[in-house]
C-alpha cells in the first residue's frame, strides 16, 4: 500500500500547523511542514553569504547553489527537523531576518520547486500530514484528503498574537490583522502557485471552531475516506 497524504493548506494564522501536527499524532503519520524547507533555504543563503547585504532575492547565486544544497528530513517527536549539509540550524530557524527572506525566497520558481521535490520525496517513504499554502493544489494534487482551513482576520490575528506573546489590546489586533490581509493579498495575487482551495478540498472556518474541534473533523473526513490510524 502506497503511503497516504493528507493535505493542509490556509492563509498565515488560520492554525493548519498546529492542526496538521494533531492530526498526524492521531493518525500516526508523520507531520511535515512545507515552511520549515523555505526557512531551511533562508538560513542557509544567509549562512552562504549568497545574497547581497539588501536581502534581494532576486540574484541568481540562491538557483546555483540550490542543485547542491542537501536538505535532509529527520522524523522525531514533535516532527521533522531538518538538517542542511550536515548542520542543524534549530532555533536559527525562527530568526525574523530567516522569515522574512523565506517569505521573499518561497515567490522563486527555484526555490519551490527544490522544496516541493524534496517534500514529495519524503512522501513516498511515508504517510505524512503536510501543511503549506499550495500542498493541496500543487504539491500533492493527489493527496487522499484535502483541507482548506481559513478564519476571518480579526481572529487570525488575534492568534498571532497570543503565540508571541502579545497584548490583544485593540490597536494591535488592527494593526496585525492589516498585515496579514497585505500577506493573504500577496499570496493569492502571485503568478507562481497563488494561495487557493483545491477544487476537491474540504473547507473549513475555524473563527468559531476549538482547535479539537478542527481536529475531530478532519479526523471523520479521513475516515470517510477510509484513513484509519496506523497503530491501531
Amino acid at each position: 500500500m502506497s503511503p497516504r497524504v493528507v493535505a493542509i493548506d490556509g492563509p498565515a494564522a488560520s492554525g493548519k500547523s498546529t492542526t496538521a501536527r494533531r492530526v498526524a499524532d492521531v493518525l500516526g503519520f508523520e507531520h511535515l511542514n512545507s515552511g520549515l524547507l523555505y526557512r531551511a533555504v533562508a538560513w542557509a543563503a544567509l549562512e552562504g553569504g549568497w545574497l547581497p547585504e539588501s536581502g534581494d532575492a532576486g540574484t541568481d547565486a540562491v538557483d546555483r547553489a540550490l542543485p547542491d544544497l542537501d536538505l535532509e528530513l529527520v522524523p522525531g517527536a514533535d516532527g521533522y527537523e531538518v538538517r542542511v549539509d550536515g548542520r542543524e540550524p534549530g532555533s536559527a530557524l525562527r530568526d525574523p531576518a530567516v522569515t522574512r527572506l523565506a517569505s521573499l525566497l518561497s515567490a522563486r520558481a527555484p526555490v519551490r520547486r527544490r522544496v516541493n521535490e524534496r517534500v514529495q520525496e519524503e512522501a513516498r517513504r511515508r504517510d505524512v500530514v503536510c501543511d503549506g499554502r499550495d500542498i493541496g493544489t500543487v504539491v500533492f494534487p493527489d493527496a487522499d484528503l484535502k483541507v482548506f482551513l481559513d478564519a476571518d482576520e480579526d481572529e487570525r490575528a488575534r492568534r498571532r498574537l497570543l503565540e508571541r506573546g502579545e497584548t490583544l489590546a485593540p490597536e494591535a489586533v488592527a494593526a496585525e490583522a492589516d498585515r496579514l490581509r497585505e500577506r493573504d493579498e500577496a499570496d493569492a495575487s502571485r503568478s507562481l502557485s497563488p494561495l487557493r482551495p483545491a477544487d476537491d478540498a474540504v473547507r473549513l472556518d475555524t473563527t468559531e471552531l476549538s482547535p479539537r474541534a478542527v481536529v475531530d473533523r478532519i479526523l471523520l473526513e479521513a475516515r470517510r475516506r477510509g484513513i484509519r490510524p496506523t497503530h491501531v
